[in-house]
């Protein structure tokens, strides 16, 4: 097992992404070549050895057994068009006549016989290449579980213990061999420098260090503070200001030293100065160079002692400065401990050599992680000194104390404290290479957690800063389409979190990484992952989860377009009333989005039948638990259609008296005269009396009943009244108003006035100015409104009789 598998996978994930363009152009190019027969494929698989001895053989038989794959899966594809096309055609012509019927026309029997030797020897073909793809999966599986059997033989092996004497026997007796193997590299290294020194190519290879050197130091110095400047003009301040500028200087480092680190190798392997062994440690070198700028440049970032604004995770300054060194010392130890191990495996080295490999391996990583351990646990400002003098001792202008850390991390560090422990426990008993696995592990978790922590607090920036209501584009959001602040605001919870989601699903395979994984391989088991996972009736596929909330959000959007359109543009245009044209309005919103959600649920991969299942079974909730919901629902549906109730109505339902504002999906709201809200379930309006004031006729009515003396002249007041409700502009003229004498009660006439005017809501206020105008009109006139009798009984008088004066005090 080789030390600081993650290393190389690391840095070859991290050029694979710098040169990018030139594997797009080499997959252009290789698209050129010709397809593969069946035969051909299945010659390749039969080719491939049927056992393995070592992990490296397995992973060349997994790249060769993912082409052949990948090839058979391209060809079924090719031809499955094809095989349908004939299938469609031979519909087309029918069955051949049966023995006795009259014969058909010759050219439609030749055609058929021609179109089924077409489709046989294509469907035999492609038959045959998904046998291939079902047994290149059967040879992959088969080579997993020799890899895990292999690997788990790697890690419980048990050698020598570094405490006893034979470990370093075992060292003193191989060195012979090992400087003789050393010495091939050693020559080999020698001949490479005198080569990189002749004069035809010494001039070539300075060049090419000093462009390296320059775009390593240079360039990357001003690469930040050229994309410092241009965040600071194109991006708006705030959080994703933040944490895109970090990891844009982490890319950008990474790209600039991996192509200074490969325009040095290209140069002297195009010199032809390396031999075949010096060619293998060199590049392993670009890919530690590359490694140490990833780790290095993920450190500072996260860390920022020059610029603690920008600092991601909540570190205090003390903290940060004490840490400073350690992304340098990850990225050297983890190099100094890895080019050993790849000099044994380029020199075929002896056990002991290997076995030492991993103790030194082993003994280094959990070095640097116990003292990175002590360091997080020092006080901000180291021991504690004595005040000089008083007035020192009064300053209250002294490091602030570093926060308390949480229960959680408390506990992290504990169970890394525990695991160095335990590693060192293993170095000692001899179990040496799952020791040195345990270290590796423990620092490229650490790493991955790292890097992806940048990629978390990236995704909750980028949301928050786009899609929240604070934002400017959720602002235009808001305008453009009408959402709610809070609906925005909860869009960017749902997305970030979705977003986490996959990340984690990615860090989970990049912890996989160093389980004897190559970049290829991780790539291919998350392709594999993304195909689906089966959960037992239902397969889940992560891009049907994009697809379907991609389908729910554009269709959602799209739905309140239209509804905007509706209500603003098209609905006024229309003879229809406000409130039909919001009814129309809600109903259509309600089929909309369950249209959007069958579609989304389609692209989830979940058919009509399943639906069908689901409703079925709900069925049985509905008839228990639900019935009041989907009454409610149901009431809502018919409100809708009948109309007997709609936006903008007067209603009475019971003691409750008001306007109807919304006809939601269970329960319609009304807004009464105190400008309160009262909700209702809709299946009030359906099974109970329910007074609509405006159902029929939207005019509201006013009535006045003002009692008279009888001695009051009836006719002059009766013009007074009908004067004042002409005079008013809110009365209407037809109906025209009236006044009638309804009666005498009590000894007093009483006039009883009744006027139109435009709406119900308009009565109280209109008279109230009658009231007023009549009162003021009857004043003038010198018509007297009647007092109403009061009949009072002697104990009643008695009460309300003002109490007699003290007697006089009698004359002494």
């Amino acid at each position: 097992m080789s030390c600081i598998s993650w290393m190389p996978r690391l840095a070859a994930l991290l050029l694979a992404a710098a040169l990018g363009c030139a594997a797009f152009a080499q997959g252009s190019a290789n698209t050129a070549t010709p397809e593969p027969t069946v035969a051909d494929l299945r010659g390749r698989l039969d080719r491939i050895p049927p056992s393995v001895n070592t992990v490296e053989e397995v992973r060349n038989q997994m790249a060769q057994l993912n082409a052949i794959g990948a090839q058979a899966d391209k060809f079924v594809g090719s031809r499955t068009g094809p095989l349908a096309d004939l299938n469609a055609r031979l519909g087309e012509l029918g069955s051949a006549p049966p023995a006795g019927a009259p014969p058909e026309d010759p050219d439609i029997t030749r055609q058929r016989a021609v179109l089924l030797k077409d489709r046989n020897a294509l469907d035999a073909d492609v038959r045959l290449a998904r046998l291939i793809t079902v047994d290149v999966q059967q040879r992959g599986s088969e080579l997993l579980a020799k890899r895990r059997k292999i690997f788990e033989a790697q890690l419980t092996e048990r050698a020598s213990s570094p405490l006893g004497r034979q470990f370093w026997f075992d060292i003193v007796d191989a060195m012979p061999e090992d400087v003789d193997r050393l010495a091939g590299l050693r020559d080999e290294l020698v001949a490479g420098m005198q080569s990189a020194l002749e004069p035809a190519n010494r001039t070539s290879v300075f060049l090419s260090l000093a462009a390296a050197l320059l775009l390593a130091l240079l360039g990357n110095w001003a690469a930040e503070y050229g994309l410092v400047r241009m965040a600071a003009r194109v991006l708006p301040a705030g959080r994703l200001r933040r944490s895109l500028l970090v990891i844009a200087v982490v890319a950008v480092n990474v790209l600039l030293i991996a192509l200074a680190a490969q325009g040095v190798f290209a140069t002297l392997d195009r010199h032809g100065i390396w031999g075949p062994q010096i060619r293998k440690l060199a590049q392993a070198v670009v890919q530690s160079i590359i490694f140490i700028a990833f780790v290095v440049g993920l450190g500072r970032a996260l860390l920022s002692n020059r610029r603690p604004s920008w600092r991601l995770p909540p570190i205090p300054d003390g903290m940060a400065r004490r840490l400073a060194p350690f992304p340098w010392l990850t990225a050297l130890i983890a190099v100094l401990v890895w080019v050993p191990s790849q000099v044994n495996a380029i020199v075929d080295a002896s056990f002991a050599a290997v076995v030492a490999t991993h103790v030194v391996t082993a003994l280094a990583l959990t070095a640097l992680i116990g003292t990175m351990l002590l360091r997080l646990h020092e006080p901000a400002g180291g021991a504690p000194a004595e005040p000089a003098t008083k007035d020192a001792a009064k300053d209250t202008t002294a490091v602030p104390a570093e926060p308390e850390r949480p229960m959680w991390i408390s506990f992290l560090l504990s169970a890394v404290a525990l695991t160095v422990v335990a590693i060192w426990v293993l170095v000692g008993l001899g179990y040496v290479a799952l020791a040195s696995f345990l270290a590796n592990q423990l620092t490229w978790t650490g790493i991955v957690a790292s890097a992806f922590y940048l990629l978390f607090k990236f995704a909750d920036d980028l949301f928050m800063a786009t899609v929240s209501s604070k934002s400017n584009f959720g602002q235009k959001l808001q305008k453009s389409f009408g959402f709610a602040p809070r609906t925005l605001d909860q869009a960017a919870v749902v997305l970030s979190g979705l977003a986490r989601v996959a990340l984690f699903f990615y860090m989970l395979i990049a912890l996989a990484t160093p389980l004897g994984t190559g970049p290829g391989e991780v790539f291919q088991r998350s392709g594999q992952f993304g195909t689906g996972v089966k959960v037992g009736e239902f397969t889940l596929v992560p891009g049907a989860i994009f697809s379907a909330v991609a389908v729910l959000g554009v269709g959602f959007v799209a739905l309140r377009v239209f509804k905007k359109w509706l209500e603003a543009r098209y609905l006024p245009q229309t003879a229809l009333e406000p409130g039909m044209q919001s009814s129309i309005t809600t109903l259509l919103g309600y089929v909309g989005g369950i249209m959007v959600i069958a579609i989304a649920l389609s692209a989830l991969g979940i058919g009509i039948e399943r639906i069908a299942w689901v409703a079925s079974a709900l069925s049985v909730g509905i008839g228990f638990g639900l019935q009041a919901i989907v009454q409610n629902f149901i009431s809502g549906l018919i409100l809708l259609a009948e109309r007997p109730v709609k936006v903008g109505d007067w209603v009475v339902l019971g003691t409750a008296e008001g306007d109807v504002r919304r006809i939601n999906v269970r329960a319609t709201e009304i807004q009464l005269a105190d400008r309160s809200t009262l909700i209702v379930p809709n299946s009030e309006f359906i099974t109970k009396t329910v007074r609509n004031m405006t159902l029929a006729n939207a005019e509201g009515r006013v009535l006045i009943r003002l009692p008279m003396p009888l001695s009051t002249d009836a006719k002059r007041a009766r013009e007074l009244m009908l004067a004042a409700c002409a005079d008013h502009e809110g009365v209407l003229d037809a109906p025209a108003p009236s006044v009638s004498l309804e009666g005498i009660e009590h000894g007093m006439l009483i006039l009883q006035a009744i006027a139109y005017v435009q709406s119900p809501r308009l009565a109280g206020g209109v008279r109230s100015d009658l009231l007023f105008v009549i009162l003021d009109l009857f004043k003038g006139a010198g018509l007297p409104l009647a007092s109403p009798m009061v009949v009072v009984s002697q104990t009643e008088a008695a009460a309300l009789a003002p109490p007699a004066p003290p007697p006089s005090p009698l004359p002494v």
